[in-house]
């Protein structure tokens, strides 16, 4: 997280735009933090994008015409993303996805590892680190939760290196205040 993954599609499916190439961008419904048809990246850039449960609407949305596919937060997508983008990528059409390629224990989080076999060009970016400010590869959970996904920001995780991230790290309990 926080490496500029949105940022990056951002800016590749822009430039697609600007040279008039017929442009989707998608992204899962579940994630609705900054907006619900937009892509926002940390930094406030955004880009409409087309919110789906999964990856056969995805599939079942995108138009004849369109050329360049972007989706965001790839992991969020089912297993299905992979024969999908396989299919779309051999008719011809570009697919940029950005997403995060492990979970907050390291382990690959699924879709993305496979993606990125099959894909021409992979661009991995790297955060900085929340604690000593190197170069961040992993995703540290602050919360306190039992569930492979939660939802959040600087709230809920940060960034963190390889010497600083610890997976025994005791998670935060959220401090919420009732209204």
């Amino acid at each position: 997280m926080f490496s500029g993954k949105s940022e990056e599609l951002i800016r590749r499916v822009t430039r697609s735009k600007i040279a008039r190439i017929p442009v989707q961008v998608f992204k899962p419904a579940v994630d609705d933090r900054y907006a619900v048809s937009e892509v926002v990246s940390h930094s406030a850039l955004k880009i409409e994008a087309i919110p789906v449960s999964d990856s056969l609407q995805l599939l079942r949305s995108i138009h004849d015409s369109t050329r360049v596919i972007g989706v965001d937060e790839g992991q969020f997508f089912d297993d299905g993303l992979v024969d999908i983008v396989d299919n779309l990528a051999a008719t011809g059409r570009q697919v940029i996805i950005a997403g995060l390629d492990t979970d907050y224990l390291r382990r690959p989080f699924e879709p993305i590892p496979t993606l990125c076999d099959r894909a021409e060009y992979v661009t991995k970016m790297l955060a900085v680190c929340h604690r000593c400010g190197g170069p961040a590869l992993y995703t540290q959970r602050i919360v306190q939760s039992d569930d492979l996904v939660v939802l959040g920001a600087e709230d809920a995780y940060e960034a963190r290196c390889r010497m600083c991230y610890d997976p025994n790290e005791p998670e935060q309990p959220r401090l919420g205040i009732d209204a």
